[in-house]
């Protein structure tokens, strides 16, 4: 059923990218791209998650921090210079990679190799901050540490409420910048952090979104729009924020399509039949993607949405052998398929 509800939401999604641009002449092939990679990657890590539950996982994680340090294109742009936003799709391959180090070593039998993977996502960990980038290190120490607290966890479904409040949290967080509805104090601090550039363009994509709600402007269309991207010295067409681009380029059903995206991740997380840590270590790193989605443009990046599809896809997969319990949220009680009981 969760996989069903994913061909469904990510053709949904692919499918009013092409209405959209019809309707204004915008450029669908960012969005048709972004699909197509995260049901590859989904595929791909079902595939190699049931035939390798620990060496799949363990490449993966290899791959995305080669990526991080070897790929320069990782980088959105000299134009945006915070930690929170110039190296976001370095800091969101550098989380799933530590997201997915960490579900291979709940995976993993021998005490060794459980340590070893372990050891790699805190060389990951590591490896952000020697790069400089702030954000990457917070956000995989931060998967690092549910990761080792998931297994306290008996019921998922709990966890994964908490995941989806935090993405929630920044979402609404991020809104309220951007509508300068937040006390002076604290909006200048925010404002400090995320720099005047990247505020002006989320007010930029809210004033789109306004104009037309239902429709947007058009998929790829915010950079000739705004007057904050057009001025720039190195404009890349993007406001840095997956919500408000989607309100401003797709209307507000582009916004309901991109959060029932993360919503179907954590359903089929909730769903999956792998252990609850597992579950709740790929919720984390998905999760922290979420969130430096939504103050940079780490979804604008293919290996990212890939990596992001890959990991869900290690997650949920049903391995070709019987996985012992890990700890005690082996006994976690997620709804059970009858059809597999018999």
């Amino acid at each position: 059923m969760a996989d069903a509800a994913g061909v469904a939401v990510l053709a949904a999604c692919a499918v009013w990218s092409l209405i959209t641009a019809a309707a204004h002449d915008g450029r669908p092939e960012g969005m048709l791209l972004a699909v197509l990679a995260v049901a590859a990657g989904y595929a791909a890590g079902r595939i190699s998650g049931a035939l390798l539950p620990v060496a799949a996982p363990g490449a993966g994680a290899l791959a995305g921090l080669g990526l991080a340090l070897a790929a320069p294109h990782t980088t959105p742009g000299p134009q945006i210079t915070s930690p929170l936003g110039h190296n976001g799709a370095t800091a969101a391959l550098l989380a799933l990679s530590a997201g997915a180090a960490c579900c291979g070593a709940w995976a993993a039998g021998p005490p060794v190799l459980r340590l070893a993977l372990r050891l790699l996502a805190a060389a990951i960990t590591a490896t952000a901050a020697l790069l400089g980038s702030t954000t990457g290190f917070a956000l995989c120490a931060g998967v690092l540490l549910c990761s080792l607290a998931a297994d306290r966890m008996h019921h998922r479904v709990l966890g994964l409420t908490g995941l989806a409040l935090a993405a929630a949290l920044v979402a609404g967080a991020s809104w309220a910048v951007a509508e300068n509805v937040l006390p002076d104090g604290l909006s200048v601090s925010l404002e400090g952090q995320l720099t005047e550039h990247r505020v002006l363009l989320w007010r930029d994509a809210l004033r789109l979104a306004r104009q037309e709600p239902a429709l947007g402007a058009g998929p790829g269309r915010f950079g000739e729009l705004s007057p904050t991207a057009t001025q720039s010295v190195t404009p890349d067409g993007k406001p840095h924020s997956a919500p408000l681009q989607q309100a401003a380029e797709q209307g507000l059903v582009g916004v309901v399509l991109l959060a029932t995206v993360f919503c179907w991740v954590l359903y089929a997380l909730w769903r999956t039949p792998r252990p609850t840590p597992i579950a709740l270590t790929a919720g984390a790193a998905l999760t922290a993607l979420a969130a430096a989605a939504m103050v940079g443009n780490a979804l604008s990046f293919t290996t990212v949405t890939a990596g992001a599809g890959l990991l869900a896809g290690f997650a949920t997969a049903r391995p070709l052998v019987d996985e012992a319990p890990v700890g005690d949220a082996g006994r976690d009680e997620r709804p059970r398929d009858k059809r597999l009981e018999q």
